[in-house]
């Protein structure tokens, strides 16, 4: 900012994100800060400081002050960044409300957050006007690529807006570490969603805390894909760059994240379970269909070679200097081009999260170089709890407890946190907080775990979808669910049996694996109605539960599946917009399909 002299503090020196966004603009003027799919903008930090503090000064201008409530329906663009943290600046609290929203959801989140001015863009605007019908604290309506004559204040006015950028500093200088930066709104599986409270406070020690763990090096660079309104994306992909200095890519379709990855090269990359089974699934396809016999010789020796290495390390048994002289030269020779080709070559840390992953997918990216750790958090810690430190991952579990955190394990086996990342509690919910934080400041989380000899946790289920059966046996639902997702053709398993005789599964095929597949079976009709019905596919995904069983207790075997011929979308009637099972929903649509399993 050329109205300031230089300033040599760093984003992790400041005591709240508002002020770590001038320390990172002025520290790196020339380094890009927001960009798009081939560089069509490119914004540096410079810029974003000049634009965030112009729309600041637009904000400002329709009344905004500090504390006030600003959402954002947007998808993942530039102006997203500019418009959250010119409302942070203002000590104001910015939340993202989820795209998939029906007007009455989103009525309630804008009711709720008692929000007075709301910013979205024309593919979600008939929604949020349907909704302010509903929200009559809502004053006003902010447009990303106005069309002319509508009566929303286009958002090119706001960037345009002329006054002192001066007084917007001061204005992020009087934010305090406990003010609210943001509210993150729970799925609302058991409930209406509830609004997690996260402070400056809570967030700076996150981004401290992950900084620990990986020692980011300059000019990091990250693909920003998932909702904004998931608190990993809102974490990892606008709050820690603001402190860090990373250089954001917005990806606003979430199912083009991948193509992205070979021209971005990220340092970073996190992603939910079902992203890490299609690349593996995609990748195998890509190795059995290799028509140079020669060349798929090499890469099947090179994954032999890398599975082999990271059974050896899993295990505790030292590499022989064989299989690392083996496994150099298969590194050499195809790893490295594997990664390369992926975009995954220039890793410092690459995450999963969000829901169990199958090992045989982790074991797989391990074997071929990419070291896929998982993690786990909540909306109420900041995202975090627990991590596995890059140089110390053992996969199965989600790793030791976040750096200054504390964690135990109740008497029931449920996962017990504390520590300077829990929320200040949900917003107009007094009782529900309470239930959450007991008098000690312990966030009780809901998630059953278990603990080995060196801290690391293995998460078993949610304590409230825990299945019981008729014979009391007590049986986790989503270890076998993602189980069950191991098979390319499975997009998605929701396992029946509570107070049943025995399990069964609704099964929806992958809407992007199972037309191919069929195509290559010489199967005409590709659509999931049809295939649902069609005895090949059926076969294949008979082995799918079959292998799947093999890795579990007979009790917990799947002994009946229905494979129905629909997809399930995120924000749908069977999954949450962060793609977990509304499970008494669906057990309540697919009533019919479910009793017939039990009747046969």
């Amino acid at each position: 900012m050329e109205r300031a002299t230089v300033d040599t503090k760093k984003g992790l020196d400041a005591a709240t994100v508002a002020q770590a966004f001038v320390h990172t603009a002025r520290l790196h003027p020339d380094r890009v800060a927001l960009r798009t799919r081939g560089g069509e903008q490119e914004i540096s930090w410079a810029q974003y400081g000049e634009q965030v503090d112009r729309f600041a000064l637009g904000l400002r201008g329709l009344g905004m002050k500090r504390g006030d409530v600003f959402g954002l329906m947007l998808t993942n663009r530039p102006e997203f960044h500019i418009a959250d943290a010119a409302a942070m600046s203002l000590g104001a609290t910015p939340f993202s409300l989820y795209q998939t929203l029906t007007p009455d959801q989103i009525a309630y989140q804008l009711s709720d957050s008692g929000a007075e001015i709301v910013v979205t863009e024309p593919a979600f605007l008939d929604n949020v006007r349907a909704a302010l019908t509903q929200a009559p604290a809502v004053r006003h309506l902010i447009l990303v690529d106005a069309p002319a004559g509508d009566d929303a204040i286009p958002f090119d006015d706001l960037l345009a807006t002329e006054g002192d950028r001066a007084e917007i500093d001061r204005e992020r200088e009087a934010v305090e570490p406990d003010d609210l930066l943001t509210l993150i709104y729970t799925s609302g599986t058991t409930g209406p969603p509830k609004g997690v409270q996260l402070t400056h406070h809570n967030m700076m020690f996150a981004v401290q805390a992950f900084d620990d763990v990986i020692d980011f090096p300059e000019g990091s660079k990250v693909v920003s894909y998932l909702p904004m309104a998931h608190i990993a994306e809102r974490a990892t992909g606008h709050y820690m760059p603001i402190v860090l200095g990373h250089t954001v890519t917005c990806c606003p379709n979430p199912r083009e994240v991948i193509a992205y990855l070979p021209e971005v090269r990220p340092s970073w990359f996190f992603a939910v379970p079902r992203i890490w089974e299609k690349l593996k699934a995609g990748l195998e396809a890509k190795i059995e269909s290799e028509p140079d016999e020669q060349r798929k010789a090499a890469l099947k020796w090179a994954l032999d070679v890398g599975h082999r290495k990271v059974r050896a390390e899993q295990a505790g048994e030292p590499v022989s200097p064989e299989l690392a002289e083996e496994h150099a030269k298969a590194d050499e020779m195809v790893l490295s081009k594997l990664r390369e080709q992926l975009g995954l070559d220039q890793l410092e840390a690459v995450y999963v999260g969000a829901a169990p992953t199958p090992l045989p997918v982790l074991e797989f990216f391990h074997a071929i170089g990419v070291p896929v750790a998982e993690l786990w958090g909540l909306s109420e810690s900041t995202g975090s709890g627990a991590v596995n430190l890059p140089d110390k991952i053992k996969l199965g579990t989600v790793g030791q407890c976040t750096p200054g955190m504390e964690m135990k394990l109740a008497a029931d086996g449920e996962v017990l946190i504390r520590g300077p990342q829990v929320m200040k509690g949900y917003r107009n919910m007094p009782d529900k907080t309470a239930e959450s934080i007991d008098e000690d400041g312990w966030l009780h989380t809901g998630d059953i775990g278990e603990l080995d000899d060196e801290g690391y946790l293995k998460i078993v289920d949610r304590k409230k979808e825990l299945i019981i059966t008729a014979g009391g046996k007590n049986i986790s639902p989503a270890n076998i669910e993602a189980k069950l997702k191991a098979h390319p053709l499975i997009g998605t398993a929701c396992v029946i049996g509570d107070d049943r005789p025995f399990l069964t599964a609704l099964l929806v095929l992958d809407a992007d694996v199972a037309p191919a597949w069929a195509a290559q079976q010489g199967i005409e009709d590709s659509s999931l109605e049809a295939l649902a019905g069609d005895e090949r596919v059926r076969a294949e995904v008979e082995r799918g539960v079959e292998a799947a069983n093999a890795q579990v207790s007979n009790v917990e075997g799947v002994k009946k599946f229905t494979i129905l011929g629909t997809d399930w979308l995120p924000g749908g009637d069977e999954l949450t917009p962060t793609m977990k099972l509304k499970r008494k929903p669906v057990a309540q649509k697919y009533a019919a399909h479910i009793e017939a399993m039990y009747a046969r």
